[in-house]
């Protein structure tokens, strides 16, 4: 088997750790010293994340859409592939390496959504980036760390609270939606969309596109007029 080659590696801000970046033959993968975060080779349950959600906005024509967390692209490739030319999209990365991974290193895995005319990158924490405005967006994804159970940063935690959802709620527009990626399912975080007056969907996925790997959880909250 070809062994694992180490590309990279970059400090999570705030001091939790590093993110590194290797490849083995034509797979990619970003992991942290313990745990690997994604890989090239699964990847069917990020594009759901955003086609799921584009669905529900198809009736919008300039949607304007905040997605939580780069990774390889592929959540923000699909969103692309299913919003109009007039839709503005916003994909937000802590870390800037990740950024400059995928202009030199990944890009090609997803098509190169970076080049594309309607994405804007914003570097620093998405939960900071969603109390900046308020009725603003029409979706914000969130395909950050693990989901609301984290692994690489205790701060990424406070997107999945009361005080993180209600940021999230003020920042949607009227019938915005939230949609969450987790690696598995979690009731409390359920019911604490539904206690800041979403109403949820609770969809299980797989994590490749040809219907196989474990099953991931996605939560698309609709803020209702």
């Amino acid at each position: 088997m070809i062994p694992w080659q180490e590309i990279d590696r970059a400090e999570i801000p705030g001091g939790e750790g590093e993110v590194i970046l290797r490849r083995r033959g034509t797979e990619f993968s970003i992991r942290t010293a313990t745990t690997e975060l994604m890989n090239s080779r699964l990847h069917g349950s990020e594009e759901a994340l955003a086609e799921l959600t584009c669905k529900r906005l198809q009736h919008l024509s300039e949607v304007k859409m905040l997605i939580g967390g780069l990774g390889m692209g592929y959540t923000l490739a699909a969103a692309l592939a299913h919003s109009q030319p007039e839709a503005r999209l916003s994909v937000c990365e802590l870390v800037p390496a990740v950024v400059r991974w995928n202009r030199e290193h990944l890009g090609h895995l997803a098509g190169r959504p970076l080049d594309d005319p309607r994405v804007s990158v914003l570097e620093g924490d998405i939960a900071t980036f969603i109390r900046e405005k308020e009725a603003f967006w029409d979706a914000i994804l969130l395909d950050v760390d693990n989901g609301p159970e984290g692994l690489t940063r205790d701060t990424n935690d406070s997107l999945y609270t009361i005080t993180g959802l209600k940021s999230a709620f003020s920042a949607l527009r009227p019938n915005g939606i939230l949609a969450v990626w987790s690696y598995g399912p979690d009731k409390g975080f359920t019911s604490r969309l539904e206690k800041c007056k979403f109403t949820t969907e609770t969809l299980s996925v797989r994590a490749r596109k040809t219907g196989k790997g474990r099953r991931h959880t996605i939560w698309l909250a609709k803020k209702i007029s």
